[in-house]
């Protein structure tokens, strides 16, 4: 996808400040609102003409932010699947149909997405998963169970990989498709997690019918298209900024606690603000690979280091609070649409910290996927690559 280089920052802002003129964000609902901004290409401006962009530069899109800041958003946080993972999947492998249907209330927030990847044997070898899509005229019959699923419970659309066909090697019998998550058969279970609450679930797929139309690319095509978006999802987790970051926490408790300090928490803390502005400056770098249409394997080496950073600055915030940070009491149960991991207690983020090395991708796949796609070095050895999926043991 190549940006037009007719737009330009003033352009740009000339045409957020024509569309705040014409749309009074204090006299309009605010998914008319938001409707509005994706109808004028100011969503994304880096998307196409007609689907919530301008076909602009992405970098461009600060500007239209602080034009419009102030007015309603499509509380990002919220719909983070969507965003991050859905919509660049739907863009580069959907029909016109599907990306008419799918991107606006997907970007305005009117409909949550949710990921069905994982199985209870198919985590970190996600393409030894066992959940069948079987075709019956014009539709797919699916069985299976997914797990470690995010907002599922909230989620209208989930984006799912299922297997197709078994008499083939375990890569090439995928096939990608859109998951109705109202559809009769899907059951959608809570997972509790150490911090009490249940932002996890585990999905059961029980005859579930879905018509060819929310088919993803081609049949037996879904690795690949799964590829682009686990690519996507590692640099939006591992380039996640917002106004506040964990660094900025951590800051704040050295500048509240000086009793706290020594020499040691001091060389700490500045080696981990170095690591963060390395972290901040590679994601901006790799968000703008991802808007010229190229997410490569790089987005791993992101999204390991935003792991590994996170956990040490949540354990050193830990260190500087003394006995005060290692209370912990609101073991609530709870599913929320979000996690705040800024807004809470220092206990709740050295706790939920431990996840960031596990969702989006262990750390220990992402060091395979560094040392084999990116530094080039030799493949491990893999048994069951060239074999037919139902003939691997299990």
């Amino acid at each position: 996808m190549t940006a037009d280089a007719t737009w330009n920052e003033a352009a740009v802002r000339e045409r957020a400040r024509a569309f705040l003129a014409a749309n009074d964000p204090a006299a309009m609902d605010r998914l008319d609102f938001l409707r509005a901004r994706f109808d004028a290409g100011l969503a994304w401006v880096h998307f196409p003409e007609g689907l919530g962009g301008l076909g602009a530069p992405r970098e461009l899109q600060a500007a239209v932010e602080s034009e419009l800041r102030g007015t309603p958003d499509n509380r990002p946080g919220r719909i983070g699947i969507g965003l991050g993972m859905a919509a660049p999947t739907i863009l580069a492998f959907g029909t016109d149909e599907q990306k008419r249907r799918f991107l606006r209330p997907l970007w305005t927030g009117e409909e949550v997405w949710c990921q069905l990847f994982s199985e209870p044997g198919a985590g970190s070898d996600l393409a030894s998963l066992a959940t069948r899509a079987v075709r019956d005229g014009d539709e797919w019959v699916v069985d299976g169970q997914k797990v470690w699923t995010s907002v599922a419970h909230t989620a209208r659309w989930a984006i799912m990989v299922a297997r197709t066909d078994p008499d083939v090697p375990k890569h090439r019998g995928l096939t990608y498709f859109v998951c109705d998550m109202r559809a009769p058969g899907v059951e959608v279970r809570p997972l509790r997690q150490i911090t009490g609450e249940a932002e996890f679930n585990e999905v059961f797929l029980t005859g579930v019918r879905l018509p060819d139309s929310l088919r993803l690319g081609a049949i037996g095509d879904g690795w690949r298209v799964a590829q682009a978006t686990l690519m996507n999802e590692r640099v939006a987790i591992g380039a996640a900024s917002g106004r506040r970051t964990m660094i900025d926490v951590v800051c704040e408790t050295w500048r509240s606690r000086p009793e706290l300090r020594t020499h040691d928490l001091h060389q700490r803390l500045l080696r981990l603000w170095v690591e963060a502005e390395v972290l901040r400056l590679t994601g901006a770098r790799l968000r703008e690979q991802l808007a010229a249409g190229r997410p490569g394997p790089e987005g791993s080496g992101l999204k390991l280091s935003f792991a590994r950073l996170h956990q040490e600055l949540s354990g050193l915030e830990v260190e500087l609070l003394g006995e005060d940070g290692l209370a912990y009491d609101d073991w609530t149960f709870r599913r929320p649409e979000t996690v705040d991991f800024v807004g809470r207690e220092a206990g709740y983020r050295y706790l939920r910290a431990k996840g960031n090395s596990i969702e989006g991708g262990t750390s220990e796949i992402l060091r395979n996927v560094i040392a084999e796609r990116v530094l080039g070095l030799p493949s491990e050895p893999r048994a069951d690559k060239d074999i037919p999926w139902k003939e691997v043991p299990r």
